[in-house]
């Protein structure tokens, strides 16, 4: 009795030893996730079955995400941050709270696709474009939106909305796409994005959160990712997707490895996988539209037609990121508050 009883306590002993242990804790990877929870859910849920390693996640927007890596970043709760447009990833590095590392397929992506000293690597492109109410257009007597002129039509006075350039990524993107558009001229950008400020109704936390109220004639559009978009539509919403004729912006959407990480070889196997094939095909299967930047991966037929003939403006991260802070300021202060 006495042995068995002896042999059941070393096992309970053994048993929470191995639950403790930091190989047990090893398998799950800290994760702060930009995607939303929808998209990004799905593909650590396909992570998990792939590796067996669990993806602990929180959702923030861009600019939440990367303030809280800086203020981590001298004890940091996550190894790796997820998804998010590049300039995001950009600023970061003049933080210094990225680890630089390149998975296998760093050689074969885009030059876009990648930081030169592996800083951080894409996982996705998402072009921005207009997306506008149907019933409002109809109402009006409008087409949708081909030009950048086109939203500053008085009928749209009051009635659009776009994310907040201090919390969104999906903003900072349509701030330097109006850069592009304008030759990096900043007074000419500014100068148009103070003619559009009457016509905006609501700066919104994050980059989709004017998508419903435009779907439900709340709003009359705004500008938005493409992945957003046509989520909208695919719910059902009676809305047009359109693109202007000078241009739009594409931001990659990025990971990073981050610098100090508790579990950075979980870390890496998590970027390893997201910017392969076999994660990036999943956008397909989940009605994720996302452009993969895996070369290996094609892009899904609708979305193609969708984007055919759109112009998209690469938006350049190292431009972007050494600019986004005096950009925003600026935003804040001639347009947010002015």
């Amino acid at each position: 009795m006495k042995f068995r009883m002896k042999a059941v306590l070393m096992t309970a002993a053994l048993l929470a030893a191995a639950v403790l242990s930091p190989l047990a804790a090893a398998e799950t990877v800290n994760v702060y996730s930009i995607w939303p929870e929808n998209w990004a859910r799905p593909m650590f849920e396909e992570f998990e079955k792939a590796t067996g390693i669990k993806v602990n996640f929180v959702r923030f927007s861009s600019g939440e995400a990367l303030a809280r890596v800086i203020a981590e970043k001298k004890n940091p709760r996550i190894d790796v941050l997820f998804g998010g447009p590049v300039e995001t990833h950009a600023a970061g590095i003049a933080e210094d709270v990225f680890e630089p590392y390149k998975p296998p397929v760093f050689n074969r992506l885009e030059d876009r696709f990648k930081h030169k000293d592996g800083y951080w690597v894409a996982i996705a492109d998402d072009p921005l474009c207009f997306m506008t109410n149907n019933q409002f257009l109809k109402d009006n007597k409008l087409s949708p939106p081909a030009s950048w002129d086109d939203l500053l039509n008085p009928a749209y006075k009051n009635m659009l909305q776009m994310a907040d350039a201090r919390t969104s990524g999906t903003a900072i993107t349509r701030i330097f796409s109006v850069l592009e558009v304008y030759g990096r001229n900043e007074d000419k950008a500014f100068a148009y994005l103070k003619k559009l400020r009457p016509n905006v109704q609501l700066f919104t936390k994050s980059g989709g959160g004017g998508t419903l109220p435009t779907g439900l004639g709340q709003a009359a559009g705004g500008i938005f990712f493409i992945v957003d978009a046509l989520d909208t539509k695919a719910k059902g919403y009676d809305v047009s997707v359109s693109f202007p004729k000078e241009g739009i912006g594409a931001a990659a959407e990025a990971i990073a490895l981050i610098k100090g990480a508790k579990n950075p070889a979980l870390g890496k196997k998590l970027i390893d996988w997201a910017s392969s094939a076999e994660m990036q095909k999943h956008f397909a299967t989940y009605k994720i539209n996302f452009v993969p930047a895996n070369p290996d991966v094609t892009l899904e037929p609708s979305l193609a037609a969708v984007l055919k003939g759109a112009k998209i403006i690469p938006i350049d991260a190292d431009y972007a990121g050494a600019n986004r802070k005096k950009m925003v300021d600026r935003w804040i202060a001639e347009i947010l508050n002015p």
